[in-house]
Order: structure tokens, then C-alpha cells, then sequence
């Protein structure tokens, strides 16, 4: 395996460049809309991206807006299309049934939409049907949750699970450097799902390169009752803490409120996704919530302006490439007191 400090510096240096192409992306020029899913791309500057050309139509479909972060993905997608005259966004009803949003993807079909960005609620149950958007010269942009082929999608928009985990490890060992009895630990999110997975991953191999591992694990499910029971667990059974990393914020609503019915404060938390009421408490110096790591609220919203670069011609102004990229990781920093201000306008209420 490689050593993990290099490749946490590669990862860091690879998301940072993802980021910054996603933050230099502007919206498109005037030329004529195509249903072709691989356009001849025209000039890339600034101007003529800002400029408004033909309406398209866009069809966006996402799970059910269950918890904040979700609810975030919805509303800044709708945000980012009522900012171009250009664009008409087809919003389909939020659904956790594969079955209900393949019918509404093959609904965008026969529209003959321009393009559909879909944030599935099971990426491989959806993946044919993805195909068969883009066999009909429609583009298909995937957020979130990856189809299990690569001919599903013209691009793909993520965030940075394992980078979650390495931005939350890493803060962590340059909090408690030179501790190297630090009882480190973490309250997880779903287990079986692939995300948590990474995440955890990403947050052993960052503490394993200062010598640290986690002490004690405890897993929730992404729910404010979840996390207060999963964090009264590992309260109760762990009787020193020097830090903890909970994966989620909606769920952290439930774990501080276990933390304060225990009235415990010897240990500092970093929380995960970056909801703005877990940011507001950095800002007002929390006894104990001290970080957060985003997990972007913006995939789908940045899905909208890839697809109207993508139908319309344009590429990305910034990129010498001059056509939009097949994938976009987005990155995964760490918020405190010092950068809040900066990552709170488009934060997300748990």
C-alpha cells in the first residue's frame, strides 16, 4: 500500500484542481441547442459562455428530500436554473422507489429533453435506463451516486467520500499532535452503503500517518434519533475521549444533543458535510463542535450548468480542454472558525 502522507498529497492536490474547474465554470453562448451528447465545442471565454442563447430543456430527478443535504442538493439545483434565461428546468417529484424514477427518466425520454441531470436513488438500478437517455442523443449528467457503466453518463459530477475521511483524520492529528495516547473516536453513517465505507477508509489511513487509530466506532443512520442513540452508546462505553469525527451533520443534531445530556466536554468533534447550523456553532466558539468537512450541497446545481455548457457547445472557460470533463470530484475541506465565513452563504439547514 502506498504511504499514506503521499497519497493524502496527491488527493488534495488532484480534488483542489477538480474544485477550481468547477468554481472557474460559467454558463453558455449562444449558439443553437443539440440533443448530441458529443457537440463541436465552440470558443470558451467568459463572455460568450455568460451570453444567453436558445432555450433548452432540462429534466432533473433526485431521491427524496428526506434529510437537510438532500433538500439543499433540490433547492440549489432549481436556484442554479432560475439564474438563465435560457434554461427551463423539469423537476420530477423526489423519490427513494428506483422503480418511480426510471419512469421519470424515460418520461424525460419522451420529452426529447435536452439534457437530465439525475441524482439516483440507486445508481446501478438506474443505470440502464440512463443508457437508454443517452443512445437517444440526450446527455446525461450524473450526480452523486455513480452508475455501474461508464456508457450511462456524459459526465459525472461527485464529492469526495474517502477525502471526507482524510480532511476530518488529517485535522484531527494536527489537533492532538504529539498525543500519541489520543483516544480517537467516530460515529458513523450507514455501514452498508459504500459512501460510509470510503469515508471511514479515508479517516483510518489519515490518523494511521500520525500514528493514531480510532478507539472507538459507533454506526447511525444519517437521522437526528440515529445519532443520539448511536452517540448515547458510545458515550457509555467509552469514559475518556480526545476526539470524535461524526460523518454527518444532520445526524450530528442528535449526537450533540446526547453529548449534552451526558455532559461531557473533554474531547473536541469535527462534524461531516457541512450543514449551516453546524457552522454557526464554530462561529459562536461551541464547547465542542470545533470543525466540519464539506460534502457538497452544490452537485446538482453544478449539474445544471454542465448541462447547458455541454448541449449548448461550450466548454469550460478556464480549461485549456476545451470540451467539458467525463468526471468531477469535488473537494473536501475542512471548516472552522478561521473559514467559516467563507462556506456558510451556501451551507445547507440541518
Amino acid at each position: 500500500m502506498l504511504a499514506p502522507r503521499s497519497l493524502r498529497s496527491r488527493l488534495l492536490l488532484a480534488s483542489g484542481a477538480s474544485l477550481a474547474a468547477v468554481a472557474l465554470m460559467t454558463g453558455c453562448t449562444s449558439g443553437g441547442s443539440t440533443t448530441s451528447t458529443d457537440t463541436a465545442v465552440e470558443e470558451n471565454t467568459v463572455e460568450d459562455n455568460a451570453a444567453t442563447g436558445d432555450t433548452i430543456t432540462i429534466g432533473f430527478s433526485g431521491p427524496a428530500a428526506d434529510h437537510g443535504w438532500l433538500g439543499a442538493i433540490n433547492s440549489a439545483a432549481i436556484a442554479e436554473a432560475d439564474k438563465y434565461d435560457d434554461v427551463e428546468l423539469v423537476v420530477a417529484e423526489g423519490t427513494n422507489d428506483a422503480n418511480l424514477q426510471i419512469s421519470q427518466v424515460e418520461t424525460f425520454i419522451n420529452d426529447k429533453v435536452d439534457a437530465i441531470v439525475l441524482l439516483p436513488t440507486d445508481g446501478a438500478a438506474l443505470t440502464d435506463v440512463a443508457i437508454k437517455a443517452m443512445e437517444a442523443g440526450i446527455p446525461v449528467i450524473n450526480v452523486d451516486r455513480e452508475f455501474s457503466s461508464t456508457f450511462a453518463a456524459r459526465t459525472t459530477i461527485l464529492g469526495d467520500n474517502y477525502g471526507m475521511g482524510v480532511s476530518a483524520g488529517t485535522y484531527i492529528c494536527e489537533q492532538l499532535e504529539g498525543k500519541d495516547d489520543a483516544v480517537v473516536a467516530e460515529i458513523a453513517g450507514i455501514d452498508s452503503l459504500p459512501l460510509t465505507q470510503d469515508r471511514s477508509k479515508g479517516f483510518a489511513d489519515a490518523l494511521d500517518d500520525c500514528g493514531l487509530e480510532v478507539s472507538n466506532r459507533v454506526a447511525a443512520d444519517f437521522t437526528i434519533q440515529g445519532g443520539e442513540a448511536a452517540a448515547s452508546q458510545l458515550l457509555a462505553s467509552a469514559p475518556k475521549i480526545d476526539a470524535i469525527w461524526n460523518h454527518d451533520d444532520d445526524q450530528g443534531v442528535g449526537v450533540l444533543a446526547a453529548i449534552d445530556a451526558a455532559g461531557r466536554d473533554e474531547f473536541f468533534m469535527v462534524g461531516g458535510a457541512g450543514s449551516a447550523n453546524v457552522m454557526r456553532d464554530i462561529q459562536a466558539d461551541n464547547t465542542v463542535l470545533k470543525a466540519t468537512v464539506i460534502y457538497p450541497s452544490t452537485q446538482a446545481a453544478d449539474g445544471i450548468s454542465l448541462a447547458r455548457l455541454i448541449v449548448q457547445g461550450k466548454g469550460m472557460s478556464d480549461l485549456v480542454e476545451s470540451s467539458v470533463p467525463r468526471k468531477i470530484q469535488l473537494y473536501a475541506p475542512v471548516v472552522t472558525k478561521e473559514n467559516v465565513e467563507v462556506y456558510l452563504p451556501s451551507a445547507f439547514e440541518s
